[in-house]
């Protein structure tokens, strides 16, 4: 199927477009015809992203976490397309793994200002956009299963993650009476370069396939699976689906990690495994 949002001709932004999650939701927008604006801090990457892309497309180097940086890429995509039909407000951090105690205010402050006030400053310039161009439209945030849940690691990150549930909902209400949908994917253990940046930690990199091995679907994610359930909310396909967080996690969200069956690698898959072997014609 073809891209299709609202009828209408424009170009879709992608945030955090160099790597990981982004780079794989500008390849599946791009694969469905969608032009679209790839915005990084890094603009290397993001052309990277782009030269990859079968639509006319550009690259951005912005830092969404101030206003100069998202007035930026805004106007380059006005200038460039015209109008701007979606918005896939995906650019974050992760921080520090450090304990509560031992969180630097600098770290905290910036994970805020990334995950939090790039995306709150995305949502006001997208809105501010579809009101002049007075079209409908749609946004998706990439949220997390950190916005689901809690742990006593990566701080910042939780916080911002649980934030960005409040303008995923708060948006949804002001932009529905006049069309314009936000919703959030919340990915679970989706190995990316945000992993790799803490490649040796335990929750980071270094124990994320043997954690992957606790997720109901027994594996990790790939980020084309999430960009799947991206492309799917910002199209007509989701035209009345507002204010939602899709989970794209393998079922982890659900998990009742207090019994045997479902907690943190407490639980036997043998017996799993051995319906998995018999179903696909191998030895139990």
């Amino acid at each position: 199927m073809n891209f299709s949002l609202s009828g209408s001709e424009g170009a879709v932004i992608v945030t955090g477009a160099g790597s990981g999650l982004g780079a794989a939701s500008a390849r599946k927008l791009a694969s469905l015809g969608a032009s679209v604006v790839a915005v990084d801090v890094d603009g290397a990457s993001a052309q990277k992203t782009v030269d990859s892309l079968a639509t006319k497309s550009i690259a951005v180097e912005a830092d969404i976490s101030n206003p100069e940086g998202v007035s930026h890429y805004m106007a380059t995509a006005v200038d460039s397309f015209g109008t701007v039909v979606g918005y896939h407000l995906n650019a974050g951090i992760i921080g520090s793994f450090d304990p509560l105690p031992l969180v630097r205010v600098e770290d905290f402050d910036r994970v805020m200002a990334v995950n939090v006030r790039g995306t709150f400053l995305g949502l006001q310039a997208a809105f501010r956009q579809f009101e002049a161009q007075r079209t409908a439209g749609s946004i998706v945030i990439t949220a997390s299963i950190a916005s689901l849940r809690g742990s006593h690691d990566v701080i910042a990150y939780q916080t911002s993650k649980h934030a960005t549930l409040g303008l995923i909902r708060s948006a949804a209400m002001y932009g529905g009476p006049v069309g314009i949908r936000t919703n959030g994917v919340a990915p679970g253990l989706v190995p990316t370069e945000l992993h790799t940046a803490a490649a040796d930690l335990p929750g980071g990199g270094s124990d994320i396939f043997e954690r992957g091995a606790t997720v109901p679907m027994r594996r990790t994610g790939k980020p084309s699976e999430v960009a799947e359930a991206v492309s799917f909310l910002l199209s007509d396909a989701a035209s009345y689906i507002n204010g939602d967080v899709i989970s794209v996690d393998g079922g982890s969200a659900f998990v009742n990690s207090v019994r045997p069956s479902g907690g943190a690698g407490k639980w036997d898959p043998s017996e799993a495994d051995a319906y998995v072997r018999t179903a696909m014609g191998g030895d139990s």
